[in-house]
């Protein structure tokens, strides 16, 4: 058996090498290992004048001498910055933060933004652009009761609505003034105007555009002033009198009211036209109307003629006496039907002239009379306790 062969104990060599300001000892085929791994990246970040990162001794160059350097991972060293390792590290992404520019004063770009985190940015001042949005010039109306008549100076209703249906079924309403003559700024387009004077009335379309539009529109229209007198000239109360205005078709059924309980003297705008009228005196059967015809532009006054009378209902024990109080009342016409009905001492009516019958009763008895209502004459109707209806005889049954 051979024997062992013995190497002897020889110290490696060491080569002393530097990172930065650190100076470390390692073997000499480590250290070539070391220095020879990164020769093409060395060159590789040569310039065109030499003297890269390995500039002495391996890559040559006319770049002033220095002392070599090692080559580590920059991983492996954290703090490091790249003039320590040799190698140009990525930087981190900085944070633009906006910067102040100059401002020049009355330029109109004076004023202040909030952009946080932006680059900064320089202002561009746009040139000015004359761009005119077309709008339609006013609308203006006035409205006159006949051709070549004054405008109305007040009173009017005027409406514009789109002629479009809404949701809701209706035609929206765009626009409304009320007075005399008016002004509307409406976008250009077509509408339904509608005027109202009194109970009077026009519907119109109306295309409005770019330019100014003037329209005068004519009603047709008058006035209607009513009153009422009775027995000849003797006025009546003004609130014991109203009026009320129909359409005027042959066939009643087919009238419609336009105006209910007009006042007396009150004149009511109204298209022209032929119109039936009703007066009432009082609130029972009073009543009278007649046939009246309205010309544009003009007031017709009508008087009507009542032929009725005031009366007050008293039950006595006398003529003259007090009235007694707790009294029932029936008024009936001649053909039995009923007038009115009332529970009171002295009730008042007004009653159109003719032949009428009373009942009273107090307690459990009952009065009656006939009466006679005379236009114009108001009276004092009275019945006596000596008025009264005699009970009807009982009749016993035989009982067979």
């Amino acid at each position: 058996m051979s024997a062992p062969i013995r190497t002897p104990n020889v110290p490696m060599p060491r080569i002393l090498f530097k990172v930065g300001d650190l100076s470390v000892a390692a073997p000499a085929f480590l250290a070539t290992a070391l220095l020879l791994g990164p020769v093409a990246a060395g060159r590789a970040q040569e310039g065109p004048g030499g003297g890269g990162f390995f500039s002495r001794g391996i890559g040559g160059g006319g770049g002033p001498e220095r002392e070599p350097g090692a080559y580590a991972s920059p991983s492996g060293i954290p703090s490091a910055s790249p003039g320590d390792i040799g190698v140009n590290l990525p930087e981190p992404m900085r944070r633009l933060e906006p910067i102040a520019l100059p401002r020049q004063p009355g330029s109109g770009d004076d004023m202040e933004l909030s952009l946080p985190a932006l680059p900064a940015y320089a202002p561009t001042k746009l040139p000015g652009l004359d761009i005119q949005i077309p709008r339609a010039k006013p609308l203006h109306l006035d409205a006159r009761l006949m051709d070549g008549g004054p405008e109305v100076p007040n009173g009017l209703v005027w409406r514009l609505f789109s002629p479009t249906v809404g949701p809701d079924g209706k035609l929206p309403l765009v626009a409304s003034a009320e007075g005399g003559a008016v002004d509307f700024d409406v976008p250009p387009g077509p509408y339904l105007m509608h005027v109202g004077f009194g109970r009077a009335g026009v519907t119109r379309k109306i295309d409005v555009g770019l330019t100014p539009l003037h329209d005068s529109i004519v009603l047709h229209a008058g006035g209607l002033k009513m009153n009422a007198v009775v027995a000849g000239d003797h006025p009546i109360p003004a609130d014991k009198l109203t009026f009320d205005i129909y359409s005027d078709e042959d066939n009643e059924r087919d009238r419609r009211l336009i105006a209910e309980d007009v006042e007396p003297g009150t004149v009511v705008p109204i298209n022209a036209g032929s119109y039936r009228i009703v007066s009432k005196y009082g609130s029972d059967n009073a009543e009278v109307g007649g046939e009246v015809k309205v010309d544009a532009g003009k007031v017709t006054d009508v008087t009507l003629q009542h032929r009725a009378a005031e009366l007050t209902m008293k039950l006595v024990r006398e003529t003259g006496g007090e009235a007694i109080a707790d009294t029932a009342w029936q008024v009936m016409d001649a053909d039995g039907g009923l007038i009115r009905e009332s529970v009171s001492a002295f009730p008042s009516m007004v009653l159109a002239e003719g032949e009428y019958l009373v009942v009273a009763k107090n307690r459990d008895k009952t009065y009656q009379r006939d009466f006679t209502v005379s236009a114009g004459s108001n009276v004092d109707v009275e019945l006596k306790t000596t008025d009264i209806l005699p009970q009807a005889d009982s009749v016993e049954g035989s009982g067979d």
